[in-house]
């Protein structure tokens, strides 16, 4: 009862014009952000993180979350009208719908698109709300053991989620642990790998690692891809007339394609969200294959499907519900963006865990009713008046696009702490992070190894301290023994009998 009322608390909150005013800010930059390829709601909170400082925690979590929404929302609107997805989850929703676009029914396309995202981002929230104090409890029972043994689950999860480069995926993700080791010991007051400098003492800060990895890393790759587009002036693409009406999907359409394929599609999404790493880009493959087994029309999937736009757009945004399930639970990112979420409330001193919703649920609560009502309202309504005016975002110069973030980058990242250290970091780990990324290395995994990387340490040492020692104790307690035969389980099915090589993305 008591969570149900700060729930509808929650909502109160964002009756509040300055929240309020937040949270369309953030659905609008989210949008923007999530419409431009190349750009994503990832790097869009990345950047907005040093603004966090002076911020409320509520107000920031707010702009958060309905950057979430909007972001996972809005790949979808480049991926229908150029076959450039703005997000990777939008890949299945560029094949159905640039082929739609093609027949001129692109405005049709996007409409379905912005159904099912509504239709999945509100089962999603609702998933998290309602189940979010069963998860709580059931982490209260999870022991100093077994929680070392969910974080290697998780760990290991995120790296052979990366397909094709799971050995890369470990070093990245093994580099990321080494570099939160760097400052003071997780067990005592002792300063480690700090070379003899006094300004590592304290360790990596989360922020220049966040911003050099999301933000610098990208601006020089992104460079790199499109040099040649940045400095000759391109046609700019030819997008036929859209008129608001043209986007409504008809009642015949949605019938079609039947209440169980957008509740089927947001059930798989959520909980494709809740496994560590997983992300939008899996919802919306499993949940577009899964519609097509099963679709009366399976020939139409290639040709312009409005069934599998449907199934994939439903899946991704229902994965955000999803994605805060391990992030507020365990302090596990769900995804890139909740890995960058974690680190505002690790910044404004909120502790992730089951305890969360006994201290600090007043605080919490506007998020979810934010990531409601954002789906909710905010999908429809800004499609229904902007939705015309999206599609011309591609018109963008390149040039003055990239040039703009990486000044906001480098401001932030030296705002946050007012230290020319960390600014000097944050272009360090963005020159890194594109090497990286240019042999093909997973750098999300390099952020969550930083992120779970302590909490790793610290649970196996203070496991090893309670019991001697011995490191039976990962096999005889209850709850670790589970996360490790889920960890086999989820190895053998994802490795040993699909061979990594023979995965598609």
């Amino acid at each position: 009862m008591d969570f149900t009322l700060h729930i509808l608390g929650g909502f109160a909150a964002l009756a509040d014009p300055t929240v309020l005013g937040y949270m369309i800010l953030g659905f609008l930059i989210g949008t923007f952000f999530g419409a431009v390829p190349g750009l994503t709601s990832v790097l869009a909170i990345a950047l907005l993180l040093p603004i966090t400082y002076s911020l409320d925690v509520v107000p920031a979590l707010v702009m958060c979350a309905s950057i979430f929404m909007s972001g996972m929302y809005a790949g979808s609107i480049t991926a229908t009208t150029i076959n450039i997805p703005g997000a990777p989850s939008s890949m299945m929703t560029s094949i159905e719908g640039y082929a739609l676009m093609k027949k001129g029914e692109g405005a049709n396309a996007l409409g379905h698109a912005a159904l099912g995202s509504m239709i999945g981002g509100v089962i999603g929230s609702l998933l998290l709300i309602c189940l979010t104090p069963v998860a709580a409890k059931l982490a209260l029972l999870i022991q100093t053991p077994g929680k070392f043994s969910l974080i290697l689950f998780a760990l290991i999860v995120i790296v052979i989620s990366q397909r094709n480069a799971i050995a890369k995926g470990f070093v990245a993700t093994l580099l990321g642990i080494m570099i939160a080791t760097i400052g003071i010991d997780v067990m005592q007051p002792i300063a480690r790998f700090n070379f003899g400098t006094e300004v590592l003492v304290e360790g990596i800060d989360m922020m220049p690692l966040i911003i050099g990895t999301f933000a610098i890393s990208e601006i020089l790759f992104q460079v790199c891809e499109n040099r040649n587009s940045l400095t000759v002036d391109k046609k700019v693409i030819d997008i036929p007339p859209i008129r608001r009406r043209d986007f409504f999907p008809t009642m015949a359409e949605i019938r079609e394609i039947g209440v169980w394929t957008y509740l089927k599609s947001a059930i798989i999404g959520y909980f494709i969200g809740v496994l560590p790493g997983a992300g939008g880009s899996m919802a919306a493959f499993v949940s577009y294959a899964e519609a097509m087994r099963k679709s009366k029309n399976p020939d139409l999937y290639g040709k312009g499907s409005r069934e599998g736009i449907a199934a994939a757009e439903t899946a991704n945004n229902s994965m955000c519900g999803g994605a805060f399930v391990p992030m507020l639970m365990f302090g596990i990112p769900g995804d890139p963006t909740t890995a960058i979420v974690l680190g505002v409330l690790i910044i404004n001193g909120l502790q992730p865990g089951p305890r969360l919703l006994d201290t600090q649920i007043d605080l919490i609560a506007p998020m979810f009713a934010s990531l409601l009502i954002s789906a909710l309202v905010l999908i429809p309504l800004t499609l229904y008046l902007l939705g015309p005016y999206f599609v011309k975002i591609v018109s963008i110069r390149k040039a003055v696009l990239y040039s703009c973030i990486a000044v906001v980058a480098l401001v932030g990242s030296y705002v946050a702490t007012y230290s020319p250290f960390q600014m000097m970091l944050a272009l360090v780990f963005g020159v890194l992070a594109f090497f990286l990324r240019q042999q093909k290395y997973p750098t999300v995994t390099l952020l969550l190894g930083f992120i779970l990387g302590p909490d790793l340490e610290q649970y196996l040492r203070r496991a090893l301290s309670l019991n001697d020692g011995n490191p039976l104790t990962f096999i005889t307690s209850p709850d670790s023994l589970f996360f490790l035969a889920l960890t086999a389980v989820f190895f053998y099915f994802m490795v040993i009998r699909t061979p990594p090589n023979a995965k598609k993305a």
